[in-house]
């Protein structure tokens, strides 16, 4: 009977490559057309990979925990000939299937003489000597190592000295960079970094409990790393809640949250003036094309910044149940790539965890952040009661790019969002 391969898909514009995480079926089992069969994790969120046709899983050659890249086959699936007719897809015979054994591996070079064992260790090796074969799953496949692609961060920015080319190779190797090695003192002429520097560095991780970083970590970091690169500045107003807070009790289930009265407002101060959201490319501002905003979202080892669309033209009620909707898939990563394009600005609602005040960093392909802290009760001066009063009361801050806005700019643009949150009927 015709096999058709399980193929690791597409998950997403910048997704090169995803790791299993659960097998949904089992060899064997008899599955339908677009039945989720193999849960995956990428960089971004966990996916599912449907089946393209139905029939029965004939083999699961993928293993647990194993990165592959899209393209690679992860198993097979045995349809009838009017099966794969119906659904078009592409069959292949079973000596097509059947991976060809592996060729042995080589043995590995010996380590210099002034490296240990333990130092000759192939994720730490130090040496000039050419890196081990990369090993193999069961299956023959090569095992890919998740990568995370971004901007160069220059080594001054992260504290380190200057750093050889052969030791940037060397780091390139074992997926490190310059800012992993900012503890690195090092002990040639002009502070520079040498190869023994980066053995001790090595040796010493070696003797530390540690524990792997998961993709969504790795790309968080990436992603400040990059955002780091860039002069950024913060303002910040007080802001009164009080009408916020009326608004939202009287309205029926499901009730916005606090952040989303932020985004319709920043949504529409920034529908004024479209260009205090744009981003400096060499000598140009390039404006925005909409004015979807994100709001970050705490998941597992991370943050998600799903993406409400067109927030300056959908009023408060209509965007209510799609973010809550929104929320609930990021905290179960299970967000498709339209979900989390990039937006024009991101709000965070870091009260929420009890922070009265922070300084977030954009992401790197936006200009603007807008965070909302911890309310608590404070005096105000009433000019109708010519006396102070209590309110609920809470800081409103607008991080951003330097070299886009001045802070005249930022102070009016957070004022006049501060301004519009005073009638959130009005949102």
């Amino acid at each position: 009977m015709p096999l058709v391969p399980i193929v690791m898909p597409q998950l997403g514009e910048s997704i090169a490559e995803g790791t299993v995480v659960r097998f949904l079926v089992s060899p064997g089992e008899k599955i339908a057309a677009d039945q989720e069969i193999i849960e995956v994790e990428t960089q971004k969120a966990t996916m599912g990979i449907t089946a393209l046709c139905g029939g029965k899983i004939e083999s699961l050659t993928a293993e647990l925990h194993e990165t592959y890249a899209v393209g690679e086959v992860l198993g097979h699936i045995e349809a009838t000939a009017e099966e794969i007719a119906r659904t078009g897809v592409r069959a292949v015979d079973q000596a097509q299937a059947t991976p060809a054994p592996s060729a042995p591996s080589q043995p590995e070079p010996e380590p210099a003489a002034h490296v240990s064992s333990d130092e000759a260790k192939p994720h730490f090796a130090a040496t000039d000597d050419p890196p081990p074969p990369k090993s193999t799953t069961k299956t023959g496949k090569l095992k890919i190592s998740p990568t995370v692609e971004g901007l160069p961060v220059p080594a001054a920015a992260a504290g380190a000295g200057y750093i050889s080319p052969r030791m940037r190779a060397r780091m390139a190797e074992l997926g490190l960079n310059a800012t992993d090695l900012a503890a690195v003192a090092g002990s040639g002429s002009g502070g520079r970094v040498t190869v023994r520097d980066f053995e001790r560095f090595l040796e010493d991780l070696d003797h530390k409990k540690t524990t792997p970083a998961s993709s969504m970590r790795v790309a968080v970091a990436d992603s400040m790393r990059r955002s780091w690169a860039r002069p950024l500045a913060i303002v910040a107003v007080p802001l009164d809640l009080d009408r916020v807070l009326a608004h939202r009790a009287a309205q029926t289930a499901p009730k916005p949250g606090p952040a989303l009265y932020a985004i319709r407002a920043l949504g529409l101060a920034l529908a004024e003036k479209p260009a205090l959201g744009g981003r400096l490319v060499g000598r140009r501002i390039v404006h925005p094309d909409n004015l979807h905003v994100g709001f970050a979202v705490e998941a597992e080892d991370g943050v998600l910044v799903p993406v409400l669309r067109d927030v300056d033209k959908r009023p408060l009620a209509e965007l209510v149940g799609e973010y809550i909707t929104l929320i609930e898939k990021a905290r179960a990563r299970r967000l498709s790539p339209d979900e989390t394009l990039p937006g024009v600005a991101t709000v965070t609602n870091f009260g929420s965890f009890g922070v009265v005040w922070a300084s977030p960093i954009p992401l790197p392909e936006q200009n603007l952040l807008l965070g909302l802290g911890a309310a608590s009760t404070r005096p105000a001066w009433s000019e109708e009661k010519q006396t102070f009063v209590p309110v609920k009361q809470a800081q409103l801050t607008l991080s951003f790019d330097h070299r886009v806005l001045d802070g005249g700019a930022a102070g009016r643009l957070l004022g006049h969002v501060a301004e519009l949150l005073q009638s959130p009927e009005d949102l």
